[in-house]
């Protein structure tokens, strides 16, 4: 369902994200296929470093559907961002590859906290992140963050996933499943 960033994908990916309802809510916008290109090398170099960690997206049947990022990581937290193509949404894609991205995060990695930057109008997203079981609004438990994050406008909520509540939650998740066998 994910895996590491490939330029191949780029031309695919591009064409998803630059329908308008899809760009206005990815954080790293690109003018033309070229450009994506060249952001999505980028964010290839910044894994390297450690900077930022990158995954595509694929459909059931293969198909690059979207990309799913942990941006400015620093001291084991960073900060979540999904897009997923306009003909894929809706469809469960959005919480299998969070679900999939966390396990990688939380269990391969350094990485102990997750945070969520949404825009207050972005209720699609909103929406979805508020059923996930493992996911917290932070907006005055994480007041600093949230300042930060609204330093020019009040335009976002803040979100947070402990890598602790995840962890317990897939616990739950599996116990759930193995008594329904």
């Amino acid at each position: 369902m994910i895996r590491k960033r490939d330029l191949h994908e780029c031309t695919a990916l591009y064409e998803l994200m630059s329908d308008p309802s899809v760009l206005a809510y990815v954080r790293q916008k690109a003018s033309s296929a070229d450009e994506y290109w060249f952001m999505t090398k980028q964010i290839m170099e910044d894994e390297d470093k450690g900077l930022a960690i990158s995954r595509t997206i694929f459909s059931d049947y293969g198909q690059p559907i979207g990309t799913i990022n942990l941006f400015d990581i620093e001291d084991g937290a960073g900060f979540l961002g999904t897009w997923i193509g306009k003909p894929f949404q809706g469809l469960g894609y959005n919480k299998k590859a969070k679900e999939q991205f966390l396990k990688e995060m939380f269990f391969e990695t350094d990485i102990h906290t997750i945070y969520l930057r949404i825009r207050k109008n972005n209720v699609k997203s909103i929406r979805a992140t508020e059923k996930l079981p493992y996911a917290l609004k932070a907006n005055t438990t994480h007041s600093k963050i949230y300042e930060a994050i609204n330093k020019q406008s009040d335009i976002y909520d803040l979100y947070y996933i402990p890598k602790d509540l995840f962890h317990l939650v897939m616990l739950q998740q599996n116990t759930e499943e193995e008594q329904a066998m």
